[in-house]
């Protein structure tokens, strides 16, 4: 008996787990609590910068961009000349395109370096609206390695670029001041006017309304002719909307039909989502003059009230006061 007692097994317990040890996770919770907002945000602005600069650089080989450049240059050659602004044509300037934008502090006053499209008396500007998220979104990336490219091959300075989007984060409004051009800090709702300046517009997959509210911003022959804008096809959006949809909600979109001119941009696999359903349009001073005077003397501001999928976001604060 003995024997067997000797030889009996307790009961087999389960043994309690194993705490691991937090040391080895300390130095990177003391790292993470070193980290300050601005440090993170200068890390992720690292990031999104490579990945434009990558973006522009993919562009620029591209087959869209230099067909796309060819439109351009159509279109802004015929758009100066009516201006009587001293034109140089793009084509002398196709190999001397340099991703980096250039030092103005370099730049003597009055003259801008390389091969320039328009010479400075003209002054030049752009506007963008809609870019969206590019921080997150690579659509929204390509888009803005565009207007990056197009500001520097028509030697627009970027202190020259004012660029809205009411979904910016900070990250990348941040990452615009870096890039030098000017963010807006209100929602315009489009509504900008040129004030004499040759003003070009780009503002891809844009609410038809914010077309609209920039037409009636402009509505002259004078302001019209200094206007140039890179967006939704305004042919296309003709054919989408009901005509009576059309003249009731975006009357001034329905109205310029007539008088501007409207150049596709290429349509390509690789570009398809970037790119689709734009043109770059401007407003012939020859078919401006044609319209009655009834039309210029209709200006009443959009309100928009009885619009239904409006596409834009609103300024709460300008809707309040009207």
């Amino acid at each position: 008996m003995a024997a067997a007692a000797a030889t009996t097994v307790e009961p087999w317990q389960a043994a309690a787990p194993r705490r691991r040890r937090s040391a080895a996770r300390r130095p990177r919770q003391r790292e993470a609590a070193a980290r300050d907002p601005e440090t993170e945000l200068e890390a992720h602005s690292g990031v999104a910068l490579r990945r434009i600069r990558e973006a522009k650089e993919d562009l620029l080989i591209s087959d869209f961009w230099s067909s796309a450049l060819d439109a351009i240059n159509r279109c802004l050659t015929k758009h100066l000349k009516q201006l009587k602004c001293p034109v140089r044509t793009l084509s002398g300037a196709l190999g001397n395109l340099h991703l980096d934008s250039p030092d103005e502090s370099d730049v003597a006053p009055g003259s801008i370096p390389g091969e320039n499209l328009v010479t400075r008396p003209c002054h030049l500007k752009c506007v963008c609206y809609g870019i969206g998220n590019f921080a997150t979104c690579v659509i929204a990336r390509n888009q803005l390695a565009f207007l990056l490219l197009l500001l520097e091959k028509c030697q627009i300075p970027r202190s020259h670029c004012w660029v809205y989007d009411p979904l910016f984060s900070q990250l990348e409004i941040a990452i615009l001041n870096t890039l030098g051009v000017i963010v807006l800090s209100e929602n315009e709702e489009g509504k900008r006017s040129v004030c004499g300046e040759p003003t070009i517009f780009y503002m891809l997959h844009c609410g038809t309304a914010l077309y609209n509210n920039l037409l009636w911003s402009n509505w002259s022959a004078d302001a019209l002719s200094r206007m140039i804008v890179i967006g939704n096809s305004f042919r296309g959006l003709e054919e989408r909307l009901l005509a009576r949809i059309l003249q009731k909600n975006y009357p001034y979109v329905a109205k310029i039909l007539k008088g501007l001119e409207e150049l596709e941009f290429p349509q390509t696999s690789r570009f398809m989502d970037v790119f689709n359903d734009t043109s770059i349009h401007w407003f012939p001073v020859q078919k401006l003059e044609q319209f009655s005077p009834d039309i210029w003397a209709s200006r009443e501001e959009p309100d928009y009230q009885d619009c239904e999928d409006l596409e834009i976001i609103r300024n709460e604060k300008r809707t309040a006061t009207d």
